[in-house]
């Protein structure tokens, strides 16, 4: 049976483990994260399908069902996986998405690596997972794309099924033209994702710099924009914009330009804290810490992230402040990326080199400055740090959103509030209302954010949590999934007159 809902991403959604010799299908461990976000909308469809790929040594023959029906506390759908080599998830993931895209998405021109780019496997696999989801779609489906690793798969799309819906959705940063410009198969992206009804951005600067970068390339027209919502427009954030566009048209034709960031499960999150397992954990830390005060930062291992500003300045701050030595902790959760990418490599241990010269420097045998994890904490566990944390520092020099920092405003407790000491370069801080803006490539910034942190009285700190909660709140999972079934009612009504086989949002 086909689907009036074909969602496409390079991820599976559910985790395959192997018990007793026998593949099984878990749902993911926790609701909350994008996976689980994005398969609600499949229980909102008649019949829903997902597409990804999953590995196989003979495309062929791949050893598995290429197609599957699972049943889930989501409801039944059906899960097309797009058999891909080694070597093809290689070229299109590691190599051109990773080496090629990511640099450039990110403002990091100088790590940008166009050599080894082979561009007929992208477009190959792209076309394979525009095949998979046609093969899955009813003719006038709703078919969403996410993400950059998929940029050609809308213009194939168009191809296969012409009356279908197609959205397209980003989760990364969005260049201007002079960034996005240097990749040499820019024509081939606009013009893929010109062909979609809807092109999606989780704040507003993201979508200004697509409108730029597609006048630049193709000529498009701005057909209508719109004042900036206010909890989109945060004072004095860099990364702020006071005007999104709304419709761009080339040649006679329309694509809609959507502006709405994916949130966190902030009820979940708020729950998860109050179980009792939770606070006991909470406790323990707490009485291990004793007075001593805890930073809290959580990340990917990334040139992004900004994982090594954050390090230096908190060695910055125990050499300028020797009072704090002893009295201050730093946790640094920085989860390993893959080793064989050279850059992660270098990132990582680069970290690990300035975390021990740190502890080599201050620490001694009652206190260790600074607490390296590199492997991912289960969520319960990492939501007992958030409450416990005297403050939490996300500093990444370019971020799409960052969800870590609405999580730990989710988890905290107003009878110890804490800080946020928030980058102005994670999408998050336009939305985020309350936090200590940082500007990572600066050390006096960095600097005074971490004084301002440890310095704050208990009725600011409450009163800029509050703040932080109410935003974490109003863009959570709800909010976004009840905006992108809206628009995709209003984008199939305009194209067919009728709206989508989806029951109403709640």
């Amino acid at each position: 049976m086909k689907s009036d809902l074909v969602i496409v991403y390079h991820r599976q959604p559910y985790e395959e483990v192997i018990e007793d010799g026998h593949v099984q299908y878990r749902e993911n461990s926790s609701p909350n994260g994008i996976v689980p976000t994005m398969k609600g909308f499949l229980g909102q469809a008649n019949r829903g399908a997902w597409v990804a790929w999953k590995e196989a040594e003979d495309t062929a023959n791949p050893g598995f069902e290429p197609v599957i029906e699972i049943s889930d506390s989501f409801g039944t759908y059906t899960v097309s996986r797009l058999p891909l080599t080694k070597e093809q998830v290689s070229s299109f993931y590691h190599v051109t998405s990773k080496e090629a895209f990511w640099p450039i998405l990110h403002g990091f021109k100088e790590r940008y690596n166009y050599d080894p780019v082979d561009w007929p496997t992208f477009r190959a696999v792209n076309w394979a997972f525009a095949e998979a989801a046609a093969e899955q779609a009813t003719d006038e489906a709703v078919i969403w794309v996410h993400d950059y690793n998929l940029w050609l798969v809308p213009g194939y799309l168009r191809q296969l099924k012409p009356n279908a819906t197609i959205c397209f959705f980003h989760h990364t940063p969005f260049p201007g033209p002079d960034m996005f410009n240097v990749l040499p198969w820019r024509e081939e992206i606009i013009g893929s994702l010109m062909t979609c009804d809807s092109v999606g951005f989780h704040i507003p600067r993201y979508a200004q710099n697509f409108a730029a970068v597609v006048r630049s390339i193709k000529g498009a027209k701005l057909v209508s924009e719109a004042e900036t919502p206010s909890t989109l427009s945060a004072t004095g954030v860099a990364l702020n914009d006071r005007r999104m566009p709304l419709m761009l048209e080339h040649m006679g034709a329309t694509t809609c330009v959507h502006t709405n960031p994916v949130g966190v499960n902030f009820d979940y999150i708020q729950e998860l804290a109050q179980k009792p397992e939770v606070a006991e954990r909470v406790r323990e830390i707490r009485a291990e810490l004793g007075e001593t005060k805890l930073i809290l930062s959580v990340s990917r291992t990334d040139y992004t992230k900004g994982n090594i500003e954050q390090l230096e300045a908190f060695e910055r701050l125990l050499t300028r402040r020797s009072d704090l030595r002893g009295k201050v902790r730093l946790m640094l959760v920085s989860v390993g990326a893959n080793r064989n990418m050279t850059a992660y490599a270098e990132v990582q241990d680069a970290i690990e080199g300035l975390v021990g010269r740190i502890n080599g420097s201050f620490g001694s045998f009652d206190w260790q400055p600074v607490t390296l994890v590199s492997k991912a904490i289960p969520l319960a566990q990492l939501v007992a740090y958030y409450r416990a944390a005297d403050m939490a520092s996300i500093t990444p020099l370019a971020d799409g959103l960052n969800l870590v920092a609405s999580e730990f405003c989710a988890a905290r407790d107003l009878t110890h509030p804490g800080a946020l000491i928030l980058s102005e370069f994670a999408g998050c801080a336009v939305l985020l209302d309350g936090a200590i803006p940082v500007n990572p490539f600066s050390h006096s910034s960095m600097d005074s954010a971490l004084e301002q942190a440890l310095s704050m009285g208990m009725e600011e700190a409450s009163a800029r949590m509050a703040a932080l909660r109410r935003s974490a709140r109003t863009w959570d999972i709800a909010a976004w999934t009840h905006s992108e079934m809206a628009h995709f009612r209003t984008l199939q009504r305009e194209r067919h007159g009728t709206g989508p086989h989806m029951a109403p949002a709640a």
